[in-house]
């Protein structure tokens, strides 16, 4: 498969003998996996496995997932490490001034003054709000709280993003 997937979550381990996995979820979408639901198993060697979800509890801050296509922990051993996939299709449509963490990671942050901050490597979910971690052409990270009173604009076709820094944000 050679069109574009999204990662949705991140097998860590096995759980139990019946070939239930361990995932780090890698979306905000409590829907994601529901029942029914078709997800991307992609190998490291490119191959993508279609795999369909007919199991699905939260354990200890975890996702565990079973699926359809297998029911012991032998067969899904080897998962361990890959990472659970959506294609385009299955996105979910957003509401105004929601995005995707693809569309964030990667633009530029500039203050409202014009200045170049750096460019967003990653981002945390610890809680009310994510926050995107700015990687600066030198010292340490900048944290940015995806809040009003700080993400000023965000353009997704330029890659992007103005900031108006609150009192010790930069210190």
């Amino acid at each position: 498969m050679t069109e574009k997937m999204f990662t949705v979550g991140k097998i860590i381990n096995t759980h139990g003998i019946r070939g239930e996995v361990k995932v780090l979820r890698i979306s905000d979408f409590e829907d994601r996996f529901q029942k029914g639901k078709k997800l991307f198993l992609v190998k490291d060697n490119g191959e993508s496995v279609e795999l369909t979800i007919d199991g699905h509890r939260l354990h200890k801050g975890f996702d565990l997932l079973h699926f359809k296509e297998f029911n012991n922990i032998n067969e899904v051993e080897q998962f361990k490490g890959l990472f659970l996939k959506i294609t385009k299709e299955q996105l979910t449509e957003l509401e105004e001034n929601e995005f995707y963490y693809h569309e964030i990671i990667d633009c530029e942050v500039y203050t409202i003054s014009g200045e170049k901050l750096g460019v967003v490597k990653e981002i945390l979910s610890p809680g009310a709000n994510d926050v995107w971690v700015v990687k600066p052409n030198k010292g340490k990270d900048i944290l940015i709280p995806y809040i009003e009173d700080v993400v000023k604009e965000v353009s997704i076709t330029e890659k992007k993003i103005i900031i108006e820094p609150m009192e010790g944000l930069l210190d």
